[in-house]
């Protein structure tokens, strides 16, 4: 017999064999429908894997709405690929998880790669496969009986794979009727739990067999997959948003930056673009010195033995632009690098330089905290595929800080950054944020015991600061800290309710270590300061691009590259109008004249695709009186006021809102 306690505590003894569905129909008919899958000592299991031992058992519904939504999703790609073989006889199969919002499968098409008028078809194809209400059956084979399988049923990509897989290991495939993959599971009971109105296939695109370009290219299907209807619409609908909130799309609309092959993942800021960036620079100059920053510049390119030390170049250097230091004259056709080179590295990132300047001198515990900030550009070699506009660049600048402190000063900081981070994050307009804290992967740096003291640190700090808490949706992270230090992340939700990552603190005892960076103490001892990695915005070039849909495009005053445009009505108010502006600027205001001859509604529907904040219309009667028709973005109305007044109104509003 089994003990088997459930979440109220109670403990039923069972036979071992008994399944969580058997459980489940024993404490009520209502329980045994609703269920979809259980928790067995924490790990989601489906209901009808026998239980083998003494457990802690949880029963899982659709209101465990995160559990769900991740089986279901897992159970689509199932579907989705069962329906493409059916309908595409001798497309091979490889793999098809669940993602954020959906899943995919990659194919290999027997005639022609896919394409979006095959989707339609493919989605009836998957509602008749839900509504055969087929059981998810879970089986164990050995390797050579996958291997045997595959090869029989010509599924070559997958009898590569499961020739790779360890022979020791429970290898598990999982049927419906008789369409069958490998994987680990778990899944509902059947195919009739989805919801045949929940799903949408959205795109098709090529992808590489196992990520590697030099293999055979895939066919990619995507879907979007819910638990109902309504949370499917209320995607398509954030879809729909999203696409006219794209950063690409306004940043041409609004002349902002522009990229090219000739620079690849660089971006080519263009003035309007780069009058944002320089807003924001100036505003974070004035937060870090205002919090006892000091600013510092250091080389882009260092010597490949500094990474080999600071142990990125083992972790980072298939991302990171190698060159060498000297490159010899080939007038005699000779090879253009000698086999004796030194090698340098464009860098990937900002700490190691940091550690070098901090090793500058004998620092002492009086010297102590030492907060280096940079606005640092740093490159990294990123595929093709994974670029997207400001998004992922292979050149960014990281508003990038390292503080040096003491063991004792790390809590204090930790909640000090936070405090920065948070007046920053509202000041740019994000009112909700996550913070979640990132534990030791497992492939790291450093002593079990460095691990638990860097991770209780991060962990007191949050709580002090009264951030852990369901409010600011608090949730630890294991194994996705960095291999040299724990993390914790900034997590903003943007007006359409889509997550960002960007800020991070990291307390790291791994690379002071391994750069012998060192203080002297009030003891007269040497000894290793505390290294804490610091970002907020992450990068200039994400952060502008999230702040664009965000905002869709129309950014606060201050931010705004222009912030009013003087529009004429007729030419006999031309000179009034560069008077206005003239006027305008020596408020410190950023303003350019409209004085073509062009219907005042035809410069009204130009300037708002540009989202300019403000339009200034002046006619004759303007002119005469000396005032101007303010009309601002998204507003039908106009209102008429004195030049004085519109200064006032748009001066105050042009301020950054730290120096109001």
């Amino acid at each position: 017999m089994l003990s088997i306690t459930l979440p109220d505590g109670s403990v039923r003894e069972v036979a071992r064999g008994t399944t969580p569905a058997d459980i489940a129909a024993a404490i009520g008919p209502g329980l045994a429908k609703a269920a979809i899958a259980a928790r067995v000592d924490g790990e989601l299991r489906d209901l009808s894997r026998p239980l083998e031992r003494d457990a802690a058992l949880a029963l899982v519904t659709q209101k465990d709405e995160k559990d769900a939504l991740e089986l279901a999703r897992h159970d689509f790609a199932h579907v989705l690929a069962e329906a493409v073989q059916h309908l595409f006889p001798g497309t091979q199969i490889t793999f098809g998880p669940a993602t954020d919002d959906g899943f995919y499968y990659d194919f290999a098409p027997k005639d022609r790669p896919f394409t979006e008028e095959d989707l339609p078809g493919i989605e009836a194809e998957m509602r008749r496969i839900i509504a055969r209400n087929e059981p998810f059956v879970r089986e164990v084979w050995t390797r050579e009986q996958l291997i045997e399988t595959w090869q029989r049923q010509g599924e070559t990509f997958k009898a590569e794979w499961a020739a790779e897989l360890p022979g020791d290991e429970e290898l598990t495939i999982y049927r419906q009727g008789q369409w069958l993959d490998m994987c680990r599971g778990p899944h509902m009971p059947t195919t009739g739990r989805l919801d045949p109105a929940a799903f949408k296939l959205t795109r098709v695109s090529g992808a590489y067999w196992r990520g590697d370009q030099n293999n055979a290219m895939l066919s990619r299907i995507y879907g979007t997959g819910w638990l109902n209807r309504k949370q499917l619409d209320a995607h398509l609908t954030m879809l729909e948003e999203a696409a006219k909130r794209d950063h690409r799309k306004l940043g041409q609309e609004m002349d902002l930056f522009h990229l090219q092959a000739e620079a690849h993942g660089s971006v080519f800021w263009h003035p309007k673009g780069y009058m944002i960036w320089r807003e924001l620079e100036a505003y974070m100059r004035r937060a870090i010195d205002g919090a006892g920053y000091r600013e510092v510049k250091t080389p882009q390119v260092m010597d490949a033995r500094q990474w080999e030390q600071s142990g990125h170049w083992g972790k980072y250097r298939e991302n990171m632009f190698v060159i060498p230091d000297e490159v010899p004259n080939t007038e005699d056709e000779g090879p253009i690098v000698s086999d004796d080179a030194e090698w340098m590295a464009l860098k990937p990132m900002n700490c190691p330089a940091h550690v070098l300047i901090f090793r500058q001198g004998i620092k002492s515990y009086r010297d102590l905290p030492l907060r280096l900030y940079e606005n640092g550009c740093c490159h990294r070699n990123e595929p093709h595929g994974a670029l997207h506009g400001l998004m992922r660049v292979r050149q960014f600048t990281q508003d990038d800080a390292h503080i040096f402190c003491t063991e004792d000063q790390i809590v204090d900081e930790v909640r000090a950054f936070c405090a920065l981070a948070d007046r920053i994050y509202k000041d740019l307009g994000f009112a909700g944020y996550s913070i979640k804290l990132a534990l030791r992967p497992e492939k790291r740096f450093g002593t079990e015991e460095m691990w638990d003291k860097a991770e209780a640190e991060l962990r007191d700090a949050v709580a002090r600061a009264g951030l852990a808490t369901e409010e600011y949706g608090w949730e630890e992270l294991p194994g996705e800290g960095a291999f040299y230090a724990p993390k914790l992340e900034w997590h903003l939700t943007d007006a359409i309710g889509r997550t960002w990552q960007v800020g991070t603190i990291q307390s790291d005892r791994v690379l002071p270590d391994r750069l012998d960076a060192s203080y002297v103490g009030d003891d007269g001892e040497r000894h290793r300061p505390v290294m804490l990695h610091r970002a907020i915005f992450g990068s200039y070039e994400r952060f502008i691009g999230i702040l664009i849909e965000h905002h869709a495009g129309k950014l606060p005053l201050w931010l705004s590259p222009v912030q009013a445009v003087v529009a004429t009505i007729v030419s006999d108010a031309d000179d009034f109008a560069e008077e206005v502006a003239a006027e305008l600027r020596r408020a410190g205001l950023r303003v350019e004249t409209d004085r073509r001859n062009e219907k005042i509604n035809y410069k009204v529907r130009e300037h708002s695709l540009a989202k300019v904040p403000a339009l200034l219309v002046v006619g004759k009667r303007e002119a005469e009186e000396g005032k101007v028709a303010v009309r601002r973005l998204g507003s039908q109305a106009q209102e008429v006021m004195t030049l004085a007044d519109a200064i006032a109104a748009l001066k105050a509003e042009a301020t950054p809102p730290d120096l109001r």
